[in-house]
């Protein structure tokens, strides 16, 4: 299982050397990431140019901001990776796969048809927590006649302090253009929620040349296998992320994890054991707020299953 995972304290790649110190480097961002192979737009002219790294470093994700040498004119090998203020990426046991750095909110596009994956939104929302990032909750396609069930679900996420909009994107997109202003936002969700009409909507102009850029770094990959960054305006940025069907959390501590449970707050350290793991321990507090209707039985039953899962 994939693990999604942002976290602003990580150091261990905040200077990433992919070669020594060079001279007659350029910054940039990577704007999109294909595999081995990066599209970096340059800070000074803006110009962006095909980079691939040294050796077998792949290590690299779109938002990254990055020091580049230039091998020809459209052409760059990236040297250095600046230090991230954030990080987002999924992995198991074995592998991870970077999506986006930098990022400063996650927007988590849900549907009302198909049914959107509600363990796929609590993972989202616990790993920004774990992180301090800003959330945002989208349910799409609300022109559909069967919208309640689905706006009836999201309620608990409302009551407990989430931002959720409702919108149809190919009807209206302007009442979410106020939560992008000023930020670095990703777009996350499960495949079939709307994440491209969204971009579509956004920006109209921008299809064509993201096809166009797919087919020359990537030989005609689709361009849903990979992250792209886009300027809404000078101080807005917005990232499309690979459609996600599931993903573990396993990069979180338990501590993190019942700490990223926002309800869980004001009763930790209150139950009889320092070292409770709110599962079967006597005097809970946790449990005992489940009991006072403080916490939901749901998301009591979510934090037990992710427990394990961590702890395995």
């Amino acid at each position: 299982m994939d693990t999604l995972h942002i976290n602003d304290t990580i150091n261990t790649q905040d200077k990433t050397r992919l070669q020594g110190p060079s001279q007659n480097t350029s910054q940039g961002t990577i704007v999109a990431a294909y595999g081995k192979r990066f599209q970096v737009e340059l800070t000074e002219g803006k110009s962006r140019i095909s980079c691939v790294t040294r050796g077998k470093k792949t290590d690299l994700a779109c938002g990254d901001a990055v020091m580049i040498k230039l091998t020809d004119k459209h052409e760059g090998v990236i040297e250095t990776v600046l230090p991230r203020k954030t990080l987002l990426y999924r992995s198991n046991a074995f592998k991870s796969k970077m999506l986006a750095s930098n990022v400063s909110q996650i927007i988590i596009v849900l549907a009302t048809q198909p049914s959107f994956y509600e363990a796929l939104l609590n993972r989202c929302l616990i790993a920004a927590e774990a992180a301090n990032i800003k959330a945002l909750v989208v349910l799409n396609k609300c022109d559909l006649a069967d919208k309640d069930d689905a706006k009836q679900k999201l309620g608990l996420y409302t009551n407990l302090g989430y931002r959720v909009l409702a919108l149809s994107a190919k009807e209206d997109i302007s009442s979410l253009r106020p939560y992008l202003q000023g930020e670095a936002s990703i777009l996350v969700g499960q495949s079939g929620m709307g994440k491209s009409t969204i971009i579509n909507a956004l920006l109209p102009n921008e299809d064509v040349r993201t096809r166009e850029v797919s087919l020359v770094l990537d030989s005609g990959k689709h361009t849903t296998t990979a992250a792209h960054l886009y300027h809404l305006d000078e101080d807005s940025q917005l990232i499309d992320s690979p459609g996600l069907q599931e993903f573990g959390l396993h990069h979180l501590s338990t501590d993190e994890l019942e700490h990223a449970f926002i309800e869980f707050r004001p009763f930790l350290g209150k139950c009889r054991f320092n070292n409770c793991k709110h599962l079967q321990e006597p005097d809970c507090a946790i449990k005992d707020a489940v009991t006072a209707g403080q916490i939901t039985p749901e998301r009591l039953a979510i934090y037990k299953m992710l427990r394990t899962e961590i702890s395995h």
